[in-house]
């Protein structure tokens, strides 16, 4: 299994960062594909998703596949400094630049230089900062607070936001220019909710963790539990995820986390918002929400199913796929064949096969009588949605 962590996780305990980030699902096995793709260039990158999502983790891990390897990777949270500071941090400043500037002191562009400067919210720096960024990626060069001599740099930015900074440019609160500066190359991480397949093994990876730091046994998740887990939208994304394993190991009895134990917050997660242009044909092509949500519920059922380990599994879900479409298209075999995309031979077969046409005989008592001597009922000529 993939897995990605922070460095010393433990001592971000406060952190809402994702400490750990994992490629199970077919979507996250896609960014990571995306991941080596993107990783031998000196392009810069646009990070976007919402918190907790594994952005740092991500741009770590693209500095580590990197030519860059071996050199520094400063990460920055440009929303954790204030207005003030935030621009002596990023350039640095001379002896005597402001009051309380007693030594000179490189800022985070030259501490990266060589490596990568990863640039978390980026959408929060004020304008006249931005103009100053746009700058510094234009010309390749720092100038420190209180001096007027450039400083070559070697960097490569990876700059991350949870904002759509299309709808941020519209508004007037992030400069256009910048925008297309930033925008060479992205990488849109879905929230957790979209990406089911990495739910259980995060949450295991999580309850191992901190059963080695608290010093207790293994604890398995009950099926329930499990169930909840998929169930839940995650609008903390991985973060949430973590703390909920923390607090179920806790106070779970027996080694058995029940769906008691887990604390999930009732909070909905933010209306979901277009990808970047250069994302949608990678992320989901056009799909709207709906259809995603729909998409991540069935995930989320068949992950459910896996769990219990049933017997011949498939021919279940075969058989419940064409039953359910069956009675929605008021038993017309044609029309549930269009509607599956499979031909009418195969879902006759399949309906003699699950006993579906004997039952429905029953029901109508022999009324429904056979068709071209083929012991089939009468087929109602309703289409789906038709008045």
């Amino acid at each position: 299994m993939p897995l990605l962590t922070l460095p010393n996780p433990g001592a971000l305990a406060l952190s809402v960062r994702a400490k750990a980030l994992v490629f199970e699902d077919p979507r996250s096995q896609a960014i990571l594909d995306r991941i080596r793709q993107l990783s031998p260039s000196d392009a810069t990158l646009l990070v976007t998703g919402e918190t907790g999502t594994g952005k740092e983790l991500v741009a770590r891990h693209i500095h580590a596949l990197s030519h860059r390897r071996g050199r520094p990777f400063v990460a920055v949270n440009c929303g954790a400094w204030s207005e003030s500071l935030v621009e002596s941090e990023l350039f640095g400043h001379e002896k005597g630049a402001f009051t309380g500037a007693t030594t000179a002191k490189a800022g985070w562009f030259e501490a990266a230089d060589g490596g990568t400067l990863f640039l978390d919210e980026i959408g929060d720096l004020s304008l006249p900062l931005q103009v100053k960024l746009l700058r510094v990626l234009q010309e390749r060069e720092v100038v420190r607070l209180g001096s007027r001599q450039p400083i070559p740099i070697d960097v490569r930015l990876i700059a991350a936001t949870n904002v759509d900074l299309e709808e941020a440019v519209t508004a007037r609160k992030f400069r256009e220019d910048l925008f297309y500066r930033l925008n060479v190359a992205t990488l849109a991480l879905p929230p957790l909710r979209e990406r089911p397949g990495d739910i259980l093994p995060l949450a295991r990876y999580f309850l191992e963790l901190y059963a080695h730091r608290l010093g207790s046994g293994p604890a398995a998740l009950t099926t329930e539990a499990v169930g909840r887990l998929l169930e839940h939208p995650w609008p903390g994304n991985i973060r949430e995820l973590e703390n909920a394993m923390h607090h179920a190991l806790l106070v779970c009895k027996g080694h058995q986390i029940a769906v008691a134990d887990l604390r999930l917050t009732a909070l909905q997660p933010k209306a979901a918002t277009s990808p970047p242009p250069s994302e949608r044909g990678f992320d989901r092509g056009a799909a709207d929400v709906a259809s995603q949500v729909k998409a991540t519920s069935l995930e989320g059922a068949l992950l459910a199913l896996f769990e219990q380990n049933l017997p011949n599994l498939h021919e279940q879900i075969e058989e419940t796929i064409i039953r359910t479409a069956y009675r929605y298209c008021d038993r017309n075999q044609l029309q549930t064949a269009r509607l599956l995309g499979i031909s009418r031979n195969i879902v006759r077969a399949r309906l003699a096969q699950f006993g579906e046409l004997a039952r429905y005989r029953a029901a109508r008592g022999g009324a429904a009588a056979a068709v071209f001597g083929r012991g089939e009922p009468v087929e109602s000529s309703r289409v789906p949605g038709a008045s």
